[in-house]
């Protein structure tokens, strides 16, 4: 299961991109509903109001992230409203939603690998070339949105690990303000690949070695 080779024909293979939508369109739904249920189990019924609870992806995604996902393996998917005035721990509030969604997406890599190990035959069939790409959206989806740059998961969870009083509250304002930007020049550049890659590849490789530990 190697990442590059199975994710290299994406954009130049039609069946290939077909194959892969059905995980692309999971992974975001899940990364999306962890964010409002976990939102919602704190006691914000924004998500709730708004129709994010839903399992239906349509209503969860974004265009350009969702071809940004399917063309480039990283991107993003419609932010889920939240109001944090509902948690009666703001800080814990924001941490534990923000981090629901990535968390859901390593959760989702896991069981597809798993049932990949445990049922090695799936890998020679569509459906298991469907979960092959269900695992690896999941984790490029955890990977990249748990980047320390607004708006992405990470930023909500590193301002919530953040004393109030460090200098760092400023460093993370000023990320406010660019944070789009910055994000752009990354992906242009193609520093977000050189960087993100490895740490997907890593955590792949992680799942794996756990995931074959429990393989009966």
């Amino acid at each position: 299961m190697n990442q590059k080779e199975s994710g290299e024909n994406v954009i130049s293979d039609p069946a290939t991109m077909l194959m892969s939508l059905p995980g692309l369109l999971l992974a975001i739904t899940l990364h999306e509903l962890a964010h409002g249920f976990a939102a919602d189990a704190l006691g914000d019924p924004t998500p709730r109001v708004s129709g994010r609870l839903s399992f239906n992806p349509l209503v969860h995604l974004d265009l350009v992230g969702t071809l940004m996902l399917l063309f480039f393996r990283f991107g993003w998917a419609k932010p889920v409203p939240i109001n944090p005035a509902y948690f009666r721990d703001r800080r814990r509030g924001m941490l534990l939603t923000s981090a629901a969604g990535p968390t859901a997406n390593v959760l989702a890599a896991a069981f597809a690998l798993y049932l990949l190990f445990q049922f090695s035959g799936l890998q020679q069939v569509a459906a298991g070339v469907m979960l092959m790409w269900f695992m690896q959206y999941n984790i490029w989806l955890a990977v990249f949105n748990m980047i320390p740059i607004p708006p992405l998961d990470g930023s909500h969870v590193a301002a919530a690990l953040i004393p109030y009083h460090s200098p760092l509250r400023g460093v993370m304002n000023m990320l406010e303000q660019y944070g789009w930007m910055i994000l752009m020049l990354l992906l242009i550049s193609g520093l977000f690949g050189a960087i993100l890659f490895p740490l997907a590849t890593y955590l792949q490789r992680s799942l794996m070695f756990l995931v074959s530990l429990v393989v009966i």
